[in-house]
């Protein structure tokens, strides 16, 4: 799974963002408090359940979205929620196909974003998670995937 979604990740990343990324080593199952960073949830419904989330400081969010909609962006605002939202939906969609071969039996949420300067991401205690820490040229991000068991 864990392959797959860094696969899914690169080619978003490199197609739709014009930026190249690299996964580290690690794959982590506890997230750190987030600080000045913002956040890309979508749930997922169906015969898998659970969160796909994606947490990026918010200096690696204006690059995103600078470069997703090819101007500069100078804080965070309704247009970076707009990129985060969107970046996990397009990373929803791919967990959704990985996870099953139609995708027909799993449904999407609509993709929401929270920002701030420190705040916590709550985990599901019964829910399997992994955590991807991701590199690009502005920074470090994550993606979490949690299922329910």
């Amino acid at each position: 799974m864990r392959d797959r979604i860094i696969e899914a990740a690169k080619e978003i990343f490199s197609s739709m963002l014009m930026m190249e990324i690299s996964a580290d080593m690690e794959t982590n199952t506890k997230l750190h408090p987030l600080i000045d960073s913002i956040s890309g949830v979508i749930g997922l419904a169906g015969t898998h359940k659970g969160v796909l989330a994606i947490h990026i400081p918010h200096k690696v969010a204006i690059a995103i979205t600078s470069s997703f909609l090819g101007m500069d962006v100078e804080e965070i605002n309704s247009d970076v929620e707009d990129a985060v939202g969107e970046l996990a939906n397009m990373l929803g969609g791919n967990v959704k196909s990985i996870l099953s071969e139609n995708g027909r039996d799993i449904n999407l949420s609509l993709p929401t974003t929270i920002s701030g300067k420190h705040y916590d991401y709550q985990t599901n205690k019964d829910a399997e998670t992994i955590v991807i820490p991701l590199t690009c040229e502005t920074g470090q991000f994550t993606i979490e995937l949690q299922l329910e068991k």
